[in-house]
């Protein structure tokens, strides 16, 4: 069995080469498949991209010529993966690729086609940031759940797992955050089993490079009230 892990960057040229040494280490009864998809980085993050293609060529690299978010980013690397599962990995130190197995589990064993982590159901540490983030999440998982009448914690979660032929068999429009929005619509829709695991979260702030910002929560709010109706 093969998990494609597919890694969105846009100007992380201070933590790619770690996040892709533990990715690397994570020790897994899977093969891996590493897709990096460079969304026309200006900080020296592409540079660094072709110096560690070169020194290892099964790295999958893709590099978009103009800046267009990470959900485009995404697209391009779903369309590349070729593994039995598809997992969604930030390209900072946020999330833990220790944790993999915890979300592959309910996958391997048959009983998900799709599995969300969740920082809000008492996994491992949660580091304290923004107050108004934490809440307007907890709101955007509530409207979203009334819409697609699925009980979700956590939509916003960059940790989801597909069966590869769900995510390549979806429609996928939303160019930026507004693809968590859209894909939770889309699997909610299919009818396909979805789970949930616990996961630990080590938030960025600002000044660490967090990119997400209130004009991506009202464009959430409208792909909320879109993607109930729109396939």
């Amino acid at each position: 069995m093969k998990l494609s892990i597919v890694i969105p960057v846009y100007n992380e040229v201070k933590t790619l080469a770690e996040v892709l040494q533990v990715v690397k280490g994570v020790d897994i009864p899977l093969e891996k498949e590493i897709i990096l998809v460079d969304d026309c980085s200006t900080d020296g993050t592409r540079d660094l991209l072709e110096k560690m293609q070169s020194e290892d060529s099964r790295l999958k690299v893709a590099f978009h010529e103009v800046n267009q978010g990470k959900g485009a980013a995404l697209h391009t690397g779903f369309a590349q993966a070729t593994g039995d599962f598809v997992i969604i990995q930030d390209a900072d130190l946020e999330y833990d690729p220790g944790e993999y197995m915890h979300l592959l589990d309910p996958l391997i064993r048959g009983r998900a086609d799709v599995v969300f982590g969740s920082r809000f159901q008492g996994g491992g540490p949660h580091r304290v940031v923004y107050y108004w983030h934490y809440l307007g999440n907890r709101f955007l998982t509530t409207l979203s759940n009334m819409m697609t009448n699925i009980n979700l914690t956590d939509m916003e979660v960059c940790y989801k797992v597909f069966r590869r032929e769900i995510i390549q068999s979806l429609n996928l429009r939303e160019k930026r955050f507004g693809f968590e929005v859209e894909v939770t619509a889309k699997v909610a829709r299919g009818n396909w089993r979805i789970y949930e695991v616990p996961i630990s979260y080590y938030g960025r702030t600002y000044s660490e490079g967090k990119k997400i910002t209130w004009r991506d929560g009202f464009r959430a709010l409208w792909c909320i009230v879109k993607y109930r109706f729109v396939d």
